[in-house]
């Protein structure tokens, strides 16, 4: 197993994300099967686990916290985060800190992280005085290290990352996502800093693992018994900032085959890399159209998100997850604002910079996933 050196401390490269557990058939974990893969990850020499507050809907840390429980406490590092979505005074970080150190069962967190900011919940934090609160639990020992993970655009990123001195910070970063949310520039702007990462969504919640054969062949001519996964696990974590990877993984299979991508870790070489740059630009060639999110055809008078539903039909194009589309149509048609509410009035077109035919996109990209989504 890959260690590196993260906060003083002897940590596993490769974090076991305890988000994707096997579930049972009525949608709770399936503690058995979840507890064979986190012995077998632990004895392979993972000791990162990393949880939250409302994974697997408020079951995964109770469940981790009874799995590590019977580990040396030493011999561990567990991740939490506060769930700051659900702060409306300074005494609600107080409680919910306190029922996530019960539900683990440890009298500190080894790595506590603000949970998914972006630029309001950060400026409500800050106002609230919680991540001055934050700060004083570590000083009395119940938080060892302390940091965020991140969910919104570059600028956000620096105004957080050069708020405090953090210990560390978590970003989404993998070899289609280098130009989104924090992306290449947060990850400079954080080793110049001098925050050491950890890196989510190494494979794009799982959509760079099922990618087509064709579009993979430049991985498979070098290594035909590589999985594509292990080529988006190697590409973040051969950053010689990156100090864990987190996987979220559901099969005995993932697991096998990332302790093996791991141990050891063979950073790509030049060639590698060039295989992983041919795949990024097939992928972004398969892209449905041209939407850059600017929303200056927003809103529309019917309701339709048109750039939502062009990233969703653009994520289908380059991927082809379908259980990932599907999801994501069902939120949109739940909320609402998907595309067969377009009646063609065409006031979107008019003010398209890309000049779009979005009336006709809509439609197409209906035609397009409706049947496979209403199969799921």
């Amino acid at each position: 197993m890959e260690y590196r050196i993260f906060c003083g401390d002897k940590v596993s490269a490769l974090g076991f994300g305890c988000m994707r557990f096997p579930q049972t058939a009525d949608g709770h974990i399936n503690k058995t099967d979840a507890e064979a893969m986190l012995d077998a990850a632990y004895k392979a020499g993972v000791n990162y686990f990393d949880t939250a507050y409302p994974y697997h809907n408020g079951e995964s840390e109770p469940f981790v916290g009874a799995y590590l429980s019977k580990l040396p406490r030493k011999s561990f590092f567990v991740a939490t985060k506060l769930p700051v979505w659900e702060i409306k005074t300074p005494g609600d970080a107080r409680t919910l800190f306190q029922k996530q150190l019960d539900r683990l069962q440890v009298k500190y967190v080894d790595f506590y992280l603000l949970h998914s900011l972006d630029r309001g919940r950060f400026e409500k934090m800050a106002e609230l005085g919680v991540i001055d609160y934050l700060a004083a639990e570590q000083q009395a020992g119940r938080i060892r290290h302390l940091g965020f993970s991140f969910h919104d655009e570059y600028e956000v990123f620096e105004r957080i990352a050069k708020y405090r001195t953090w210990d560390f910070c978590q970003i989404q970063y993998n070899y289609m996502d280098t130009e989104e949310q924090a992306g290449e520039r947060g990850r400079s702007l954080a080793e110049s800093l001098g925050i050491p990462l950890i890196i989510m969504e190494p494979v794009k919640g799982g959509s760079l693992a099922g990618l087509p054969a064709g579009i993979v062949r430049p991985f498979t001519e070098i290594h035909p018994d590589k999985t594509p996964a292990s080529w988006a696990l190697r590409f973040a974590a051969g950053k010689s900032d990156v100090k864990v990877v987190l996987s979220g993984m559901s099969t005995e299979e993932q697991l096998r085959d990332n302790l093996s991508t791991f141990s050891p870790l063979v950073p790509l070489d030049a060639r590698e890399q060039a295989a992983v740059s041919s795949v990024r630009e097939t992928i972004k060639s398969r892209i449905r159209n041209g939407c850059t999110a600017c929303r200056y055809c927003m809103p529309c008078p019917y309701g339709v998100d048109i750039p939502r539903n062009f990233k969703i039909w653009n994520d289908w194009g380059m991927y082809e997850n379908r259980n990932s589309a599907a999801y994501e149509w069902k939120m949109i048609e739940a909320d609402k604002k998907s595309a067969d509410l377009c009646r063609k009035c065409g006031a979107c077109e008019t003010k398209c910079p890309q000049k779009l035919h979005i009336r006709g996109d809509l439609e197409t990209l209906g035609k397009e996933l409706s049947p496979f989504v209403a199969a799921q």
